[in-house]
């Protein structure tokens, strides 16, 4: 029986995100905290918190502080035109930086961004002088999980992950399954239960097909 959803990988650690990938949909609608560096005519209606203080043309005031989505944060970002300018969220601060440096196994991914690694990615986006030490902190934080967390998916076979695959980023969690996945292989090889490799139907109806000319 074919997949309803056939899974598509996630390009948030690249330069743009993967439009086909329900991850990357997901992540580019977390929000980013912005303040305006201009007026925006028209456009105080779409924020909810602003229409009630807006101006007459019901435009959002110069300096004030929105959350919007990532997709739209990255659309309205110009260095040039300088529309807004790009706040960090606290998780990816010098003081949590901190903490990921000492170990960043305590803490709870999920619960601070679930996409933790693709948004700090995305952020590299925005001119910001702490860039060079966020993507710093996202390798080493990376660096600092991976062991436990392959360690974890290879030494927990039939056994209840919940609590451990709770605390894990999303990009995490694709991890621990596809190492999961190799054990569960290599257990059912180790005792012969691996899949055999069979002829394919289309094959198999050549050489009736085939057989049967013959006898014609």
């Amino acid at each position: 029986m074919s997949e309803a959803y056939f899974r598509v990988e996630s390009g948030a650690l690249g330069p743009e995100e993967n439009y086909l990938s329900l991850d990357d949909i997901l992540m580019s609608h977390e929000k980013l905290p912005v303040r305006t560096e201009t007026a925006m005519p028209r456009l105080g209606a779409f924020f909810l918190e602003r229409s009630a203080g807006a101006d007459t043309d019901n435009a959002v005031p110069q300096g004030s502080k929105l959350e919007i989505p990532l997709w739209l944060a990255k659309g309205l970002f110009d260095n040039k035109r300088r529309i807004l300018s790009v706040e960090l969220p606290k998780i990816y601060q010098e003081g949590w930086r901190t903490v990921f440096s000492a170990d960043a196994n305590v803490v709870d991914l999920h619960k601070m961004g679930p996409h933790f690694y693709g948004f700090g990615s995305q952020l590299l986006h925005f001119d910001s002088p702490e860039n060079a030490d966020i993507s710093q902190s996202l390798l080493q934080t990376f660096i600092g999980r991976f062991r436990r967390i392959m360690d974890s998916s290879q030494n927990a076979y039939n056994e209840d992950t919940s609590a451990l695959v709770a605390r894990l980023d999303e990009m995490e969690r694709g991890l621990f399954q596809t190492g999961q996945k190799g054990l569960n292989d290599f257990q059912c090889w180790e005792k012969g239960q691996a899949s055999q490799i069979t002829a394919s139907n289309l094959v198999q109806t050549y050489k009736k097909r085939k057989f049967t000319d013959m006898e014609d």
